[in-house]
């Protein structure tokens, strides 16, 4: 190949170059995974609507109220697919309940806050596209921080004995990963949280709470 035809070829050559690293680029966006991290710690966020539940109790109607809960989370990978979850979160739990046995249709409002432990089994698919989808289930330990309650809209005082020092719930949920770089992970989910012990001495319901999980991971 003589000089002026290499001249004639150059701008080719050079286009097929550019042309071929942005394929690998491409490639390497739509079909890298990266490799599963055996320990992630994050920060997590979690808004709830949670309510009493009063089983056949009928003297009783509840309503759902929004509540939040925020703290640190945990994944210990068992393998690349499986992980056991936990973590310590601060759960705040509001409800309102109406009448009740011996009431004359009086109004309460609960805030219950607890110190949340999560025991639970996550299991996550594949990675691809940076993303992976999980499923979770376990169960939730929480110790109450603090129990107040308002009768008929006034002055909120403290319920000392009469909310449980001990709450337990079955959880159930699940979302998605979002891989952002190498040790930077955004979850978002939802989750379920069955409470199967008495919440308040009052009536003796149980509570439950729907939650949007927010999470990063590091």
């Amino acid at each position: 190949m003589n000089n002026a035809t290499f001249l004639k070829l150059a701008p080719l050559i050079v286009f097929l170059l550019i042309s071929s690293v942005h394929i690998v680029r491409a490639q390497d966006y739509y079909e890298s995974t990266y490799q599963y991290k055996p320990v992630s710690l994050g920060i997590t966020v979690s808004p709830s609507l949670s309510w009493l539940r009063y089983g056949d109790d009928d003297g009783y109607e509840s309503t759902s109220k929004f509540g939040f809960a925020y703290g640190l989370a945990a994944d210990f990978g068992i393998s690349e697919n499986y992980y056991f979850a936990t973590g310590l979160w601060i759960n705040t739990l509001n409800s309102e309940v109406n009448g009740g046995s011996g009431a004359t249709g009086d109004t309460r409002k609960y805030r219950l806050q607890y110190a949340e432990i999560p025991l639970s089994v996550k299991l996550k698919s594949t990675q691809r596209y940076f993303r992976s989808y999980y499923g979770q289930f376990g169960f939730t330990t929480s110790f109450k921080l603090s129990g107040r309650e308002s009768v008929d809209g006034g002055r909120s005082a403290s319920m000392g004995s009469g909310a449980n020092f001990l709450r337990l719930g079955l959880l159930i949920g699940g979302g998605v990963e979002w891989q952002l770089d190498h040790n930077l992970t955004l979850a978002t989910g939802l989750s379920f949280n069955n409470g199967f012990t008495r919440a308040v001495k009052r009536g003796e319901p149980k509570n439950s709470y729907l939650g949007l999980t927010l999470g990063i991971f590091f």
